[in-house]
């Protein structure tokens, strides 16, 4: 089970990647192509072209963490696939991974902390 803190950034590539990248190659894909960087506290979501295969990069504070995952007898549930990046929730992407509907999923908003003067 992958348990990421509720305020993680989690960004969905839309588009199917070659499923034979390793963490290094997506970090850099992630980095370069969707203009966001795992190594700056970010998770990305990555999608195989076979529906049943995710993988996420994030950094976990002492190195990149792979995370790979594939469901047996049935498929992830994707958005559309199109070029860019989408954002997701914590509380979807568990979802995602549980192979459920991560789109019926809604976590609470966290209000940001106010600044003390």
């Amino acid at each position: 089970m992958l348990t990421l803190p509720a305020s993680l950034m989690i960004y969905v590539a839309t588009r199917p990647v070659d499923s034979r990248k390793g963490a290094d190659g997506l970090a850099l894909l992630a980095k370069e192509t969707l203009g966001h960087d795992p190594m700056k506290g970010v998770a990305v979501v990555f999608r195989a072209k076979r529906a049943d295969r995710v993988k996420i990069v994030v950094w976990d504070g002492s190195g990149l963490v792979l995370y790979w995952k594939r469901l047996e007898g049935s498929a992830f549930k994707w958005p559309p696939v199109v070029d860019g990046v989408m954002r997701m929730n914590a509380a979807q992407l568990s979802a995602l991974l549980a192979g459920m509907d991560w789109t019926r999923m809604h976590a609470p908003r966290i209000p940001q902390p106010k600044a003390l003067a």
